[in-house]
């Protein structure tokens, strides 16, 4: 008896019997999902996912079975899509490779054996698309991971800064609803990176929010180009390059790079960064939350309205933190260091602000081993953290219920 295959396999065809037919054939080998008509298979494409074969009828009312499968190949990028029907017409199988990228062309009615057959080598498409992804995710994973310890050994200030401004854009991402935050997080983790190009005396001034001069505003000007010449190259990276280029850019259309990309024709992801990143700017100045949202709201036109609001909000639900003073060895993966950690000897290891990773954690304790650091460690704690966790997802915007009180100073 050969054992079921895992992978789902769904079939689309607008009369039922033969539907239900196809179930009964397969059903001892596959796992078969039926859709009545092209609408019914998209509804089942979203909601019943991941499907590892789609296979279709060419001939459907409403919409045909090239302009579903062009659909489905939409929604369903890695899905193998293939094509029956009782037509079998030179012009309509080249149209339905080129729109709908279909791997095999059936005829009916189709031989059993056959359409097994055919149905295991899209099974093995299938699991060679999953397995190259799974590979260039791995592979893309280890660029970034090496990409951030560098800036961790080479400037922990700037490390210490993009990891609050990971942590904003990923709290902002979710009162935003947005689905897909991987590229958003990353080109926050990323968006430092052009600044180790910089001279240590000139990031020594950004630091500490002296006046820069015409030459060194100008080679601070240029670190987003920098990441992004950095990252352009790497596969997959290409849109998170593009956010970094254009996180400096006013909504407005000012500031750099100097085009004409302005508004909603900017990156979100680029609009998110350019209000957080302003707004951390101010906060490591040494502006109040609240001054420092104020400073921004009254920068007209400048950032786009909807990504304000969100900050707002996610600082007010952000407010709902505990502050503690632990000891190293109290220290968990999570928690925010509202204190910047130095060594005994005075040398700078973790900015404030820093969330506690692994490897964050796993270098305090080396240094606390060798050289020894100041303790106790002045952290933040959220007071219930799966209730602020659902706060923050919970903002419909814009039109943010308006906090009972400021945002916390």
């Amino acid at each position: 008896m050969s054992l079921m295959i895992s992978e789902k396999i769904l079939f689309v065809d607008d009369e039922r019997n033969v539907l239900e037919a196809f179930q009964r054939q397969l059903r001892k080998q596959f796992q078969v999902h039926i859709a009545q008509g092209p609408e019914a298979g998209l509804e089942a494409v979203r909601t019943s996912g991941p499907f590892a074969v789609v296979v279709s009828d060419l001939r459907m009312p409403v919409m045909d079975g090239i302009s579903f499968l062009k659909m489905v190949r939409q929604e369903a990028p890695d899905t193998v899509r293939m094509m029956l029907t009782g037509f079998a017409e030179v012009q309509t199988a080249i149209e339905a490779v080129n729109e709908g990228n279909v791997f095999r062309f059936l005829t009916k009615p189709c031989d059993p054996a056959l359409l097994a057959k055919t149905l295991h080598m899209g099974l093995a498409q299938y699991r060679l698309v999953m397995a190259e992804r799974e590979l260039l995710e791995e592979t893309l994973r280890g660029s970034i991971k090496v990409l951030i310890q560098i800036l961790s050994l080479l400037n922990p200030e700037a490390f210490g800064r993009a990891s609050r401004i990971q942590r904003y854009v990923r709290e902002i991402a979710f009162a935003l609803q947005l689905k897909e935050t991987w590229q958003l997080e990353t080109a926050a983790l990323l968006s430092q990176i052009g600044l180790i190009m910089l001279p240590e005396a000139t990031l020594k001034k950004i630091y500490q929010g002296q006046a820069l001069d015409p030459e060194e505003m100008q080679l601070f000007e240029m670190h987003p180009c920098i990441a992004r010449d950095l990252l352009k190259h790497i596969p997959r990276l290409e849109k998170v390059a593009d956010i970094i280029t254009y996180q400096a850019k006013g909504f407005d259309g000012s500031g750099i790079p100097h085009d004409d990309r302005r508004g909603e024709d900017l990156p979100l992801e680029s609009r998110i960064l350019k209000v957080v990143l302003d707004f951390d700017t101010l906060e490591a100045a040494g502006r109040p939350r609240t001054t420092a949202i104020q400073e921004l709201k009254e920068r007209q036109g400048r950032y786009d309205p909807g990504v304000l609001t969100a900050l707002e909000t996610i600082l007010w639900i952000e407010a709902r933190f505990e502050v503690r003073e632990i000891s190293l060895k109290d220290l968990k993966e999570g928690m925010i260091l509202d204190g910047d950690v130095f060594t005994k000897t005075q040398v700078l290891l973790v900015p404030k602000g820093q969330e506690v990773t692994p490897l964050i954690r796993r270098r305090l304790i080396g240094f606390a081993a060798a050289m020894g650091i100041k303790e106790p460690l002045r952290v933040l704690v959220p007071r219930h953290p799966r209730e602020d966790k659902t706060a923050a997802t919970a903002p419909a915007l814009p039109g943010v219920p308006r906090p009972a009180k400021p945002p916390g100073t």
